[in-house]
């Protein structure tokens, strides 16, 4: 049966990362939070384990799950080629609620699902996560909820969205958009995602998802 562990506790915390590490490792999936939403992630090198995430999540290979990463050194080791206004964009809002897609190494040994050749690298603003990412790995994490249904902002409401299909749950409270916190109409409550990928042929950075970071301050970043 899986459990919440509430990450406010220091034993719980040590616990629930500990049976994260071994489940991951296993091809199970984890729930953990993030600074925008919960995730539910898995081994990004596991084709296996990313089959199972995209089948608790409802959906096929056509949508491919981003890749949760412990810093920029893992940006590096996994992308092909880097803009220099990708770096940029990088420096200014990692760690945060950007996702860059960028073409993946072609050295890489993993099966994400329909990539075309690129893959979506975010870097999240979160202790626990980012504790878990620099012990585990990068992971292949998408937000806690069936698709169509509302993102999950606590461990619970990813616990019943997703029951038993996750092994561990980490608890690191409520997430998202701070009380009081501006959020403009129109926008995602996940991360905002931009496509590289053209920049490499001469076309235009392109924003994907108009997400928690307003357009303004990614093209402002860029100027």
């Amino acid at each position: 049966m899986a459990t919440i562990y509430d990450c406010s506790d220091s034993t719980e915390l040590l616990t629930g990362m500990r049976l994260a590490r071994q489940a991951l490792g296993m091809g199970e999936l984890i729930v953990l939070p993030t600074d925008t939403v919960y995730g539910v992630g898995c081994d990004a090198f596991s084709p296996a384990a990313v089959r199972r995430l995209l089948e608790a999540k409802g959906r096929g290979p056509e949508a491919p799950p981003p890749v949760l990463i412990p810093g920029i050194p893992t940006l590096d080791a996994l992308a092909e080629s880097i803009p220099d206004e990708v770096r940029r964009l990088v420096k200014a809002f990692w760690p945060g609620a950007l996702t860059v897609i960028v073409p993946a190494r072609e050295s890489l040994k993993w099966d994400l699902g329909e990539t075309h050749g690129t893959v979506a690298l975010r870097m999240p603003d979160n202790d626990i996560a980012l504790e878990l990412l620099s012990e585990s790995g990068p992971l292949a994490v998408t937000s806690a909820n069936l698709t169509g249904r509302p993102a999950a902002t606590t461990a619970q409401d990813a616990h019943i969205a997703l029951g038993e299909a996750v092994t561990v749950y980490l608890d690191g409270g409520p997430v998202g958009p701070a009380a009081g916190a501006e959020i403009v109409p129109g926008n995602d409550t996940g991360s905002t995602i931009v496509d590289a990928t053209g920049l490499l042929v001469g076309k235009e950075l392109r924003i994907v998802r108009h997400g928690a970071i307003p357009d303004e301050a990614i093209l402002g970043a860029l100027k």
